[in-house]
């Protein structure tokens, strides 16, 4: 009998419709026409076990116990899902091959390879064992992946770097958390001060970014603008580049800041002679966004529809696993497997059928065109989001859905619309000895842009740029224009923005931009970032019901105790640089370039050294802070009725 295991009961329903029938549905599984038989585990139904489980002693919180560091690793069912285990243990015994179905990411490769390892699986039934990928829950998709089993042997490398996570987590969480909570209740904070690998860092990004904030002193800085005549008669605008000369009346952004040299520029211009030094035209044309990944699509739909990160994941499961229009949702990956490019014609069509506002766009695509997204070199795990091979109509969709929806079917669409195509020209002028410069845009080919025409926002790389910034006349080099007048522009440096769910998340996936150390910086790609795609929303929120951020309004800001407790952090604990570095080496273990050793040694040495410096002193930033977390509930008591 063959055993698939999916990793919640949505998924393994999805795998039982692609085999054979009659179905029986049983208690925690369903046996299919062929005697083989789906069960499910109902997300991750194994954790890690409490302190106390390997030394009664850790009950009470002390700074002698720590680091607490267990020798044999424990796991213990979660106690509301012990009777799917118990279902699981059963099948498993009876089963002659498993299927490990889990979702098609490190998370997903774990929590399924946990339970076979927790149920003493034998070692020959586990080398045999087979993994099956599904990222579209369609029956004809699923019967795809049915045919395209691998061992689940390739696939040893994602589970190891995801049990390191876990681990390391476990590790830093629970010491530091102690550490820091003991030291913070002498200094008279009541809460628990929450230290953890991944989101205290994000902390950190807030609370720096609060103090730049407030710290922050505008500043004004000058331009200068030319306004320029053809001999035609035909104006336009030519903006001042200031010249190295200037250098040490600007800043290190090259924005002037003496008002007198700006001024100069603009009474040596004016009503002279303005020669064109160069004419630059040249046809350039834009590719079609690519598809989401759950980071990209967050963003967007946070300055889109100001929708935070947890509830753009919860939309996206439902699409997913209750309606099945959209791929696996929880992907780090923005291209697609070029065979997949087969199944468009059959998508587009169902996307024609939606009765959605994008019908008629899906009824113009082109099919036939291929552009940059289907990449087998870039596809990981699992591939960008995107709209299954089933249509919306009949479907009711509440207006979070919708919107996701056609955010992803809009991506989706674009792939199969020509590329934008615009004529850019650029003129630089000389007047009096001064270098400025004019460019505009004209649009030759609209092409998939036409897509995002009504959209007002400018959250995506596809409205990055203005159409028609400006009409350029038609001159040559050498040319003799005229300036009319020069004109100075007075602003004020604006201070740093505060974080938004969008700008959080952006900083999360690209936490190179926040890294100090040099070395590191180089290394780390875009893709690298703090936390996953599937735990970056949860972090976030935990960090909110933990009482260490707020909003006010759409902006993200630390609250007295957050503030407190990065202050009262060592700066490697509250930086991303550490914490990016091992997620770094978790991704290299799990493409074997390095092994699970090379990343827990360092990570329990440098532990130590942390503990040390905790217990060493104490946390005076958090004195007199009130914790915002609220007390565990209490029943009141009735007071009884006395008899008369």
């Amino acid at each position: 009998m063959n055993l698939y295991i999916a990793e919640k009961p949505s998924l393994g329903r999805a795998i039982a419709d692609a085999l054979p029938k009659p179905h029986k549905k049983q208690q925690g599984y369903i046996e299919v026409g062929n005697g083989d038989v789906v069960t499910w585990c109902i997300g991750h139904i194994l954790e890690q076990a409490d302190p106390d489980a390997y030394d009664d002693k850790f009950k009470k919180w002390q700074l002698d116990h720590l680091p607490i560091i267990p020798e044999q690793w424990q796991l213990k069912p979660k106690f509301k899902t012990k009777s799917q285990l118990s279902v699981i243990r059963k099948l498993v015994k009876t089963a002659t091959q498993l299927i490990h179905a889990g979702d098609p990411d490190r998370e997903g490769q774990l929590l399924i390879d946990e339970v076979i390892d927790y149920l003493k699986v034998s070692q020959a039934k586990k080398s045999q064992t087979q993994r099956l990928l599904i990222s579209d829950l369609n029956t004809p998709a699923v019967k795809r992946a049915l045919q395209q089993l691998k061992s689940n042997q390739d696939f040893m490398p994602l589970s190891i770097s995801a049990l390191a996570r876990s681990r390391a987590d476990w590790l830093y969480g629970i010491n530091l958390t102690r550490a820091y909570t003991i030291q913070g209740g002498k200094v008279g904070y009541q809460g628990v001060l929450s230290v953890g690998r991944v989101q205290t860092p994000i902390l950190g990004l807030v609370v720096n970014r609060d103090a730049e904030i407030s710290n922050f002193i505008a500043k004004p800085y000058f331009q200068v603008t030319a306004d320029i005549q053809t001999s035609n008669n035909e104006n336009f605008t030519a903006k001042w580049q200031p010249s190295d000369a200037c250098q040490p009346y600007m800043d290190e952004e090259g924005r002037v800041l003496v008002k007198s040299l700006a001024e100069n520029v603009i009474a040596r211009i004016n009503n002279q002679p303005a020669k064109v030094n160069e004419v630059k035209k040249e046809q350039k044309k834009q590719q079609p966004p690519l598809p989401f990944n759950l980071s990209t699509l967050q963003i967007a739909a946070a300055n889109q529809f100001s929708m935070n990160a947890k509830l753009v994941l919860d939309v996206c499961q439902s699409l997913y696993e209750k309606h099945k229009l959209i791929t696996y949702p929880r992907s780090d990956c923005r291209y697609l497997p070029k065979e997949q490019h087969n199944q468009a014609p059959s998508i587009l069509n169902h996307l024609s059928q939606s009765e959605l506002s994008i019908t008629e766009a899906a009824k113009n695509a082109n099919s036939s065109l291929k552009s940059k997204v289907w990449n087998n070199s870039k596809v990981t795990a699992h591939h960008a989001i995107i709209p299954t091979e089933k249509s919306a109509k009949n479907i009711t969709l509440n207006s979070f859905e919708k919107n996701i929806y056609l955010l992803i079917v809009r991506h989706y669409l674009a792939q199969f619309y020509p590329v934008y195509l615009y004529n850019h020209t650029k003129i630089s002028l000389i007047i009096t000895g001064g270098l400025f410069t004019s460019s505009a845009n004209v649009p030759e080919q609209i092409g998939w842009k036409c897509l995002f025409k009504k959209d007002g926002s400018k959250s995506d790389k596809a409205n990055l740029d203005d159409d028609i910034s400006q009409y350029l006349p038609d001159v040559k080099q050498g040319d003799i224009l005229h300036c009319l007048q020069g004109n100075l522009l007075e602003k004020l440096t604006q201070a740093p923005k505060a974080f938004t769910d969008a700008t959080l998340l952006a900083a999360m996936t690209g936490i190179n931009r926040f890294v100090n150390d040099r070395a590191l910086k180089s290394v780390l790609k875009d893709t690298d970032g703090l936390g996953t795609e599937a735990t970056r929303a949860n972090i976030i929120e935990l960090l909110f019901k933990r009482g260490f951020l707020q909003r006010q309004g759409k902006l993200i800001h630390a609250t007295d105790a957050g503030k407190g407790l990065i202050n009262a952090l060592p700066e490697q604990c509250t930086k991303p640089d550490m914490t990016a570095q091992w997620e770094a080496t978790l991704n290299n273990i799990s493409e074997q370039k390095v092994n699970y050793q090379s990343f827990m040694l360092p990570l329990t040495q440098t532990l130590k050294e942390l503990i040390t410096n905790a217990t060493s002193q104490l946390p005076v930033s958090l004195k007199g802070v009130k914790s915002n977390q609220k007390p565990a509930y209490k029943k009141r008591r009735r007071a009884k009725k006395k008899v008369a």
